[in-house]
């Protein structure tokens, strides 16, 4: 699968709140400013898997409709696999 270039930026965004949150833990920084900071890196990496599982969705339902096939199981194991992650 090829990856859209804001996914890429998404994750080096994330890439750089988890250095920020090294960081901040090296200056021993309050345990809540750090923890703020790692929840906001892992809701960032959630969405960021959604849109890939969406973008991904949308592409294999796509070639399945042109071939004249089902698309059910393709949507229930993009659910799973969501699901799974968390």
């Amino acid at each position: 699968m090829e990856y859209d270039k804001s996914v890429i930026n998404r994750l080096k965004r994330i890439e750089g709140q988890i250095k920020g949150v090294l960081g901040m833990m090296e200056q021993g920084k309050d345990c809540r400013e750090v923890v703020t900071q790692l929840s906001a890196a892992r809701n960032a990496v959630d969405r960021t898997m959604g849109v890939i599982v969406s973008d991904n969705l949308e592409k294999c339902v796509r070639e399945n409709v042109e071939k004249g096939e089902d698309t059910e199981h393709l949507v229930k194991e993009a659910v799973e696999l969501l699901i799974k992650s968390r």
